[in-house]
């Protein structure tokens, strides 16, 4: 392949923040690399699994030739459209949340308007992308020893791969070509035009009025995010609450947060119709019963994902995979063909960047190591914690309660409100929780829940503990800082330590205590 044959990539706007993240992760006059006579490992996709698994398999000192394939934007959705630049805007808007939480602080803000610069708002995000987007580049993964080639890679037969004119030879191959968002059988939504996770960070003007699809993470994320700076959002959720995977007194919270903010949140709805209309778009919409309509100037779908099978000529190497749930592996993240494996969201539940990190690391392992009798790990061995990054966040691992249940596993529950907690109350902050879910008759911890406005900051210490195997009364032991909202962990811990005291016990010690 020629420079001339390499797909121009553009990002708008154009500027140089955007012509810088180009210049780093979809080089214009990138010349792909003559192949090796032969790959120990041929890599598609360069989002984060397919860069963990290149960079970790290069790494290892022992001489492996590695392959990388990518025919959009090295970094994937994380660096370009999703964690970079939703976080970054994100943090923008929660500079609002304290400005219009200011009054209750005994702060008095003197303008009654917070006047947000929309535009650089999303130019700092782009300048933050374009800055951070080296660690992602072409040039930086060739200097790490891998052969980087951009372009639609194929299967052409059981262990090569095409690259436009390129042939790549392969005795290992991983499939990491991640999801993309689905599109929605709503009549009239193509025709009218809408945005999604990789088209509304172009957005360079502020839209007045702003319908978001979608109750799950993306769409409370950003429903909120656009809403602090200065959208009307009608947010648009077919449950009959938002995030309906979460712990539904913490989806509670979130949904009483959004309403108070302003945005009008339309729950169990049925969108019937987008029509093209002088003043915007129009969705037609019945909820509980009640037709209505709203107009608004942009539509954000953030619901959904469909897995990049397309292409890929899966059927000529044996792979099983299905249009609408991915590349099928097995605990193992092996495909239907032992020498291909997939990691990521194309093949994985968990569609989180750092589930994909974990599972490039798995793979690794399994693909290169295990043939010479080192342990293979598994998909299912990984304690997996997740962040909603609203305002408050919403953070868990482990089970919930009812997926315990599910699994005949009996737990108690240790919840820890927040307005107990003296950091918390000083912070004005006293609506969230914690919760942990411990193995009844035992200190092993199952799960966790905690609703804070850094909860993503405090979930790890509950994830480390459950992965070494730390109980509750370990970590009652642990001292924490005094203020912190942390402390809520200390005070779950001791909770537990309390129900040890039995009535014998408590009998016992009082006697003792009256001897001494």
């Amino acid at each position: 392949m020629t420079n001339s044959d390499l797909e121009r990539v553009i990002v708008r706007p154009i500027d140089e923040y955007n012509q810088k993240l180009v210049s780093y992760v979809h080089p214009p006059n990138w010349v792909n690399p003559q192949p090796a006579d032969v790959y120990d490992l041929v890599v598609i996709g360069a989002g984060t699994a397919g860069l963990v698994v290149a960079a970790g398999a290069a790494g290892l000192d022992l001489g492996l030739k590695v392959a990388l394939i990518e025919k959009h934007l090295m970094g994937g959705d994380c660096l370009n459209v999703g964690c970079v630049p939703s976080k970054t805007i994100i943090r923008s808007a929660r500079v609002v949340g304290e400005i219009l939480n200011a009054k209750d602080l005994g702060v008095n803000i003197p303008q009654h308007h917070i006047d947000v610069d929309f535009s650089k708002v999303m130019a700092r995000m782009r300048r933050i992308r374009a800055d951070i987007s080296h660690n992602d580049s072409a040039e930086r993964f060739q200097n790490l020893g891998v052969d980087v080639f951009l372009g639609s890679g194929r299967f052409a037969s059981k262990n090569t791969v095409e690259v436009g004119d390129k042939t790549l030879k392969f005795k290992k191959a991983v499939i990491a070509t991640g999801t993309r968002p689905a599109q929605l059988a709503i009549p009239g939504i193509e025709q009218a035009g809408y945005l999604t996770n990789e088209t509304v960070f172009s957005l360079i003007q502020r839209p007045e009025h702003l319908a978001v699809i979608g109750g799950g993470p993306i769409g409370c994320e950003l429903a909120q995010a656009f809403r602090r700076l200065g959208c009307e959002v009608v947010l648009f959720h077919s449950g009959s609450h938002l995030l309906n995977k979460e712990d539904a007194e913490a989806a509670e919270i979130l949904q009483k947060v959004l309403i108070s903010e302003g945005i009008r949140v339309v729950l169990n709805s049925k969108l019937e119709e987008v029509v093209t209309v002088t003043q915007g778009k129009r969705l037609y919409f019945s909820s509980n019963g009640h037709r209505d309509s709203v107009t608004v100037d942009e539509i954000l779908v953030g619901a959904g994902r469909s897995p990049n099978v397309e292409g890929l000529n899966l059927e000529s190497v044996g792979v099983a995979y299905d249009k609408h749930q991915g590349v099928k592996v097995n605990d193992y993240l092996q495909t239907t063909n032992p020498k291909i494996y997939a990691a990521g969201d194309i093949c994985m539940n968990w569609k989180f960047t750092h589930a994909a990190d974990a599972a490039a690391r798995i793979v690794i392992k399994n693909m290169l190591f295990s043939p010479f009798g080192i342990g293979r790990s598994k998909l299912s061995s990984l304690v997996m914690p997740w962040v909603t990054y609203t305002d408050p966040e919403i953070a868990h691992v482990g089970l919930s309660e009812h997926e315990a249940q599910k699994l005949g596993i009996e737990v108690t529950t240790i919840n820890i409100p927040f307005s107990s907690v003296d950091r918390a109350i000083a912070d004005g902050e006293e609506s969230g929780f914690l919760k942990i879910h411990h193995k009844k008759g035992s200190d092993e911890i199952i799960g966790a829940t905690i609703v804070a406005s850094h909860a993503g900051e405090m979930i790890s210490e509950l994830t480390t503990a459950m992965v070494n195997k730390i109980g509750l009364s370990k970590l009652s032991s642990v001292i924490h800082p005094y203020p912190t909202q942390a402390e809520a962990i200390k005070k779950a811990a001791d909770t537990y330590r309390r129900t040890l005291l039995t009535s014998n016990t408590k009998k016992i010690l009082r006697f003792l205590t009256k001897l001494s």
